[in-house]
């Protein structure tokens, strides 16, 4: 490009190479355009022409069809077989019959042979199903024709036997055919129950045969392959299975010695299955277990006195908790669970079975232990449950309250008669659960301490007084576990975090040490790789004796109100049991047994009002005694306790204040020491807002209320108080704030006072008050005007002029009377002419009014 040319000169030249390569370019595009569409546009007919239409998509596919023609021939077929044996059978001779039955039959079994050759698996299914069926119509022809005087069950039994046998052989011969085996099992539920019913057997000897039979089920489902057998069996085994079982629980309550053997053989098969089967083993352990223990329940049932039933079940559901530590440890040179490090096989492990067994040991699979372990803790826990009515007794009893506070007389007990062994039960319980080294069990353990208890005086039936001493003993012992409970926690494994080892990374648990490798861990179920619990454990066990010892606390308070000492003693102690928590206690524990130790104060000053024949404004006064005493600690106790406690504190002097409602001369004077202990409290920085506007709106409260009380009807009287205090709180902050509003600073105080006395001066026949409230209005008109307040102009002169109407309102009334009737519209026309006239200058005037208006404060 020659840059010598001038510049107009070069421009024309560069705009001109531009347009070229524009033209350019579009040729390129479009040669291109051209080349895709050569090479690409006889591929896609190509691909037009060879593609096929889609067939439509099929409702079915030809296997399901094929299985559904040949399952209705099947059924066809056999209920011609029905129809030709109930029917047609009795008009053939012997000869013919035997020819029909032994042709069609043989048929139906040998088709299935030439079909499996060719591959007809379907067909050569439906064709046995036929052949299965021919062969029990058989059975019922043979002893319709053949055989009538045989008894039926007996029949049946042998029948059922030889069927489920020929059955057998046949599905074996035939192994691709599905249906013959699960037939022969099913064929072989019947000869023991009814073989065994025909020799005219009872309950328990048809229990032990269907026991039999379930036991060999259980043996195909371990010993055979086919799924459709295993399953068959497995259904028959749970249905006489659960008979046999179900049968020899009602036998341990009639009679104990002819339903054990069949329990204790019940529970021996169902163990072994659950220890052959994996997948099964945790039910099924289950299941014998509860079987065992029912079965020596029921024995030791019949030797000892009936209040001793249930603690004798619980030791035998204790027994075979314990299995789960026996079965861990070992017997001979199995090293106990800390011997070995943790994840490393020992020499006795190398020598377990496939199903985790030992060969030549007595550990059990985890799933057996489990298991069985369950039903020991079910059998327990059930006990447990059983022993609880006492506790809700003692504990609910002084509750339900039939006589009056301080009657001296006593509530008779509930369950006076329940089994005094209850308490037995809970104490081994607990007992057990405070030797395992797990929260959840040490927890347990101190709530069932804690029912104990409280079960003593119902089961024991102590006097009075040693209930309510206990109840108190109770509630100390708890609320102190709730304050230190440290000693609860040893043997304890302490909170970690989500994925942290114990002992840290690699090294081994020392000797006495919390962890994995300590040798009594094994005696709680704990699964394998799950993670440390993340509660501490003095949190978890804190709570739980708190619990514990609040319901005790209510409970002593509720008895102690049948005798008045005894009502002063139990608040006494009481208050003082919840203060020491208050003050040795942490977190959410303290707040409450704050709260409560000043409900507990509560009480007393009510019990002493009561004793010195207190009326009820009295009693108010007195209430307020507990809002002050929280107004003085809360200045030195921490900031949760202490907001606690004096709300606790305002609520009291709530409830001293409806009390005193009765008398309105002293509902002020309780309003006016309200306000005091109020603005006592308003000293403190943190509580200084709340408690000033507190302090203002009771004492202003209780100045109404004097008021009232003197028959003060002026509204003056009543609302001065307000504006006085409020003004000079709006002067206050705009001498601290000038650009604050006049309405946010004055509103509220001049509208507290000239509003009621606007209302009081139009209903007020005499001059006085309205010439009283002009003058004021004039006045705060003019302060507005002068300082440039908009509140106190508008509110000022909004009050002036109404008060204005109202005096000169008669007047008017009287002249407009005496003027003609034509003239007032005449005026109104007038004046509404003149505004139309000017009503640009006029319109001009009111905007400059409002934004001088709008300029002020």
């Amino acid at each position: 490009m020659d840059n010598s040319l001038p510049p107009a000169d070069e421009l024309v030249l560069v705009d001109r190479e531009l347009a070229q390569l524009d033209t350019r370019r579009s040729q390129l595009l479009a040669r291109r355009a051209w080349l895709l569409q050569v090479l690409y546009a006889p591929a896609a007919p190509a691909r037009a022409a060879t593609a096929r239409p889609r067939p439509p998509v099929a409702d079915s596919t030809p296997r399901s069809a094929q299985n559904v023609l040949l399952t209705l021939g099947g059924t066809l077929l056999t209920i011609a077989a029905v129809a030709f044996t109930l029917v047609s059978w009795g008009s053939m001779g012997i000869g013919g019959r035997a020819a029909v039955l032994s042709l069609v039959t043989s048929a139906a079994l040998v088709a299935p042979v030439a079909l499996l050759r060719r591959s007809l698996v379907s067909t050569a299914e439906s064709v046995a199903a036929l052949g299965l069926v021919l062969m029990v119509l058989d059975a019922y022809a043979l002893h319709r024709v053949a055989l009538p005087e045989t008894d039926g069950l007996g029949y049946t039994a042998v029948a059922a036997a030889v069927l489920a046998g020929a059955w057998a052989a046949y599905g074996s011969a035939l192994s691709r055919l599905r249906s013959p085996l699960p037939a022969a099992v099913v064929a072989g539920q019947l000869p023991l129950p009814l073989g065994v019913l025909a020799a005219g057997g009872g309950p328990t000897a048809f229990a032990w045969a269907a026991l039999v039979t379930a036991a060999a089920d259980g043996a195909l489902v371990l010993w055979t392959r086919p799924a459709s057998v295993r399953i068959t069996a497995a259904t028959g085994a749970v249905v006489l299975g659960g008979w046999a079982l179900l049968t020899g629980g009602w036998l341990s309550l009639t009679s104990p010695w002819s339903g054990a053997p069949l329990l204790l053989a019940g529970a021996a098969v169902t163990l072994y299955v659950a220890w052959r089967t994996p997948t099964l083993s945790v039910a099924g352990a289950a299941i014998a277990g509860l079987t065992a223990v029912t079965a020596l329940g029921g024995l030791l049932r019949g030797s000892v006195p009936a209040e001793w039933t249930v603690p004798a079940y619980v030791l035998c559901g204790l027994a075979l908790a314990s299995v789960w530590r026996v079965g861990a440890v070992g017997s001979g040179t199995a090293p106990a669970a800390g011997e070995a490090g943790a994840g490393r096989p020992t020499p006795t492990d190398a020598a377990a079975g496939p199903d985790g067994a030992r060969a030549a040991g007595v550990r059990l699979p985890a799933g057996v232990r489990l298991g069985l372990a369950g039903a020991g803790a079910g059998v327990a826990a059930l006990g447990a449950a059983w022993a609880l009515p006492p506790v809700a007794a003692g504990l609910l009893g002084p509750v339900a309250r039939t006589t009056e506070v301080w009657s001296g007389e006593h509530a008779g007990r509930a369950l006076a008669s329940y089994p005094a062994t209850a308490v037995l039960v809970l104490a081994v319980a607990a007992a057990v659960l405070a030797a395992l080294p797990r929260l959840w069990a040490r927890c347990a353990a101190l709530v069932l301490v804690w029912a104990l208890l409280t079960a003593l005086p119902v089961s024991l039936d102590l006097p009075y007084a040693a209930t309510l001493s206990l109840q108190l003993l109770t509630s100390a012992a708890a609320l102190a576990c709730a304050v230190r409970p440290g000693p609860l926690t040893r043997g304890l494994r302490p909170a970690e975090a989500p994925g942290a080892p114990v002992g840290g990374p690699g090294p081994a648990n020392p000797p006495g040490a919390i962890g994995p490798g300590a040798p009594w861990v094994s005696w709680a179920p704990e699964r394998p790789g799950r993670q440390p619990s993340a509660v501490e454990p003095g949190t978890a066990l804190g709570w739980s004796a708190y619990a514990a010892g609040l319901a005790s606390v209510l409970s002593a308070i509720a008895l102690a109100l049948d005798v008045r000492g005894a009502t002063f003693t139990a608040l006494g102690v009481v208050l003082g049991l919840l203060t020491g928590v208050a003050v040795l206690g942490g977190g959410a524990r303290r707040v409450v047994a704050a709260c409560g130790a000043v409900l507990t104060a509560t009480g007393l000053v009510f019990a002493a009002a009561a004793v010195g024949g207190f009326e009820d404004h009295w009693t108010a006064l007195a209430l307020l005694l507990v809002p002050a005493a929280t107004a003085a600690l809360g200045s030195r106790a921490p900031r949760p306790v202490a907001l606690a406690v004096e709300i606790t504190g305002g609520a009291v002097g709530l409830l001293a204040l409806g009390i005193a409602v009765s008398r309105p001369a002293f509902l002020a004077l309780a309003l006016a020491l309200g306000g005091v202990i109020a603005a006592a409290t308003a000293v403190r920085p943190e509580r200084r807002r709340f408690a000033s506007w507190t302090a203002a709106a009771l004492f202003l409260l209780a100045t109404w209320v004097r008021l009232a009380v003197w028959d003060v009807t002026t509204p003056e009287a009543y609302t001065l108080p307000v504006t006085v205090p409020a003004l000079v709180v709006g002067f206050l902050r705009r001498r601290r704030d000038p650009e604050a509003s006049s309405w946010t600073a004055y509103g509220p105080g001049l509208a507290a006072t000239l509003l009621p006395s606007l209302f009081a001066a139009w209903m007020d026949p005499e001059w006085a008050r309205p010439l009283a409230l002009g003058v004021v209005a004039l006045t705060v008109t003019l302060l507005g005007a002068r300082f440039r307040l908009q509140a106190l102009l508008v509110l000022g002169g909004t009050v002036l002029v109404l008060d204005g109407l109202h005096e000169l309102a008669p007047y008017v009334v009287q002249v407009v009377g005496a003027l003609p009737r034509w003239l007032p519209p005449a005026l109104a026309g007038l004046l509404l002419l003149a505004v139309g006239a000017t009503y640009e200058q006029r319109l001009r005037d009111a905007r400059r009014l409002r934004d001088r208006v709008a300029r002020m404060r």
